[in-house]
């Protein structure tokens, strides 16, 4: 059961990352012409990284 909590923790830190580097990149020009797709595809996938670490780790205790 704490490994399931070690890796609901490393998803929920993993997701809160990926949020300001997708905008870093989105105001660095770093996604190119269709940034604003792979912004929201970048910005979704964090929240869902968040949130199942959330249930991972609740889910653990």
């Amino acid at each position: 059961m704490n490994d399931l909590r070690s890796l609901g923790r490393l998803l929920q830190i993993g997701g809160l990352i990926l949020l300001p580097v997708a905008m870093l990149m989105e105001l660095s020009g770093q996604l190119g012409r269709q940034g604003v797709a792979e912004l929201l595809i970048m910005l979704v996938a964090g929240a869902v990284a968040f949130a199942l670490g959330r249930l991972l780790e609740g889910y653990a205790r």
